[in-house]
């Protein structure tokens, strides 16, 4: 078994920073993505935030700069129950206008605080379509007046906060254009002397660690859509932590073995030469509840 990676460039750019003794209803209806854009002459990193709470959904658009040659931007977007929910706002980026449009009037949502369809949140700088997401496309492009760009901004990673009392479940696309895929993490650890930890995609097991005591951190390889994806596990914090811990989960799309994300279990960074090609990261917070 070989141990996570756990370098830190100082010119990282921090996906998220979640410490597993919070373990609180707040931290679980959290959606970061992160999407790989070229804007204002360099290539950036833009973080979108989906969170829901007892005052209703949340977003959140931040900019980061790969060279940490200027701050991040970030707007905020409070949550919202019977606010209107379309609008639009500018950010200041070394003396650049970037306007940000989003619309979820009509946004359906599942039970986590990521819209699936009926809505667009679209990034605009110099009338050119930085970032589009959502299913109303015409409706941004009429709306911003923007052209298309070169070249369409790529998810890179996604973290994603789940929970469950043994099985915890969501829905992944590990390459571009390719299926959504059901992702199942099954973990029974109430009163068991041995846990096993099994992954399922499609409801198809691909993986199954027995004797979790003695490896309750790990990483194992596995096929999706006939793509090599490297899955990454710590249970640390079910079997000897807090009995409402999380565990941490990454499913990495890579080339080879030496180019793996860096990351640890308190925090994750992506650093820049990995972020050319490399693929895609999922990252999941397993929380288990009473």
């Amino acid at each position: 078994m070989r141990d996570f990676p756990s370098c830190f460039g100082e010119s990282g750019v921090q996906v998220s920073k979640e410490s597993s003794s919070g373990a609180g209803k707040t931290a679980q209806n959290l959606v970061t993505c992160l999407y790989q854009a070229q804007l204002l002459g360099r290539r950036r990193v833009i973080n979108v935030t989906w969170s829901k709470n007892l005052m209703g959904q949340g977003l959140s658009v931040g900019i980061d700069d790969l060279g940490n040659q200027c701050p991040p931007c970030r707007v905020e977007i409070k949550p919202w129950l019977f606010s209107k929910r379309k609008g639009s706002r500018t950010l200041d980026m070394e003396g650049s206008k970037i306007d940000i449009f989003w619309d979820l009037s009509a946004a359906k949502f599942g039970p986590g605080p990521e819209p699936l369809e009926g809505f667009y949140v679209a990034l605009v700088f110099d009338h050119q379509m930085v970032l589009l997401l959502g299913n109303l496309i015409k409706e941004a492009y009429q709306r911003t007046n923007a052209r298309p760009p070169p070249s369409s901004a790529v998810l890179v990673a996604k973290t994603e906060h789940i929970y469950g009392k043994k099985l915890y479940s969501t829905k992944a696309q590990f390459c571009d254009n390719g299926q959504f895929h059901d992702v199942a993490i099954e973990c029974d650890t109430v009163g068991l002397k041995d846990p096993c930890l099994e992954i399922c995609i499609d409801k198809k097991r691909v993986m199954q660690i027995k004797r979790l005591a003695w490896k309750f951190r790990g990483n194992q390889t596995i096929l999706v859509d006939g793509l090599p994806v490297e899955v990454f596990w710590d249970v640390h914090s079910w079997l000897f932590g807090s009995p409402t811990g999380n565990a941490v989960f990454m499913f990495q799309t890579c080339l080879s073995a030496e180019k793996l994300l860096s990351w640890s279990t308190s925090s994750q960074v992506l650093r820049e030469p990995q972020l050319q090609g490399l693929g895609f990261s999922l990252i999941l917070h397993a929380w288990k509840i009473e």
